[in-house]
């Protein structure tokens, strides 16, 4: 578990954007079985393709996109570890990957971004992305 104070600041880029944090595998369960429409959640992290792609390319999106998700969460690897775990098992086949992004709609999966899809692209390639797939799906 990362200290609370190290990682605040890595949360609130996504929580000052609207998402709501699912801080237990039972958070992360009881929105998705009930929920109808579109729920997109990130799971962020400390590394530096979070830093420097996934979070700005996110916000970046949700700035440009005419159509967006009707519920924005998240959940943070290596601290919320039950929803973080939760989250994984509802994602599967997909191997466990953090940074990840996954749009469900009606409590389904329909669209996955793995942490490979994120290495190496910048945030304006995660935001470009991320427009296309919300446009699609939302």
């Amino acid at each position: 578990m990362y200290p609370e104070e190290l990682i605040a600041p890595m949360r609130a880029e996504l929580t000052e954007a609207g998402f709501k944090e699912f801080k237990s595998a039972q958070d992360v369960e009881d929105h998705l079985s009930e929920q109808k429409g579109t729920t997109f959640i990130v799971v962020n992290s400390v590394c530096g393709c979070a830093a420097g792609a996934a979070r700005p390319g996110v916000r970046a999106a949700l700035e440009k996109a005419s159509k967006q998700p009707d519920v924005l969460a998240t959940v943070f690897a290596g601290n919320d570890a039950d929803a973080v775990a939760k989250f994984r098992e509802l994602v599967l086949p997909y191997p466990p990957s953090s940074p990840a992004m996954a749009l469900f709609k009606d409590g389904e999966l329909v669209h996955f971004i793995e942490r490979h899809h994120i290495e190496g692209r910048n945030a304006q390639m995660i935001g470009d992305h991320l427009v296309e797939v919300f446009e699609h799906f939302c």
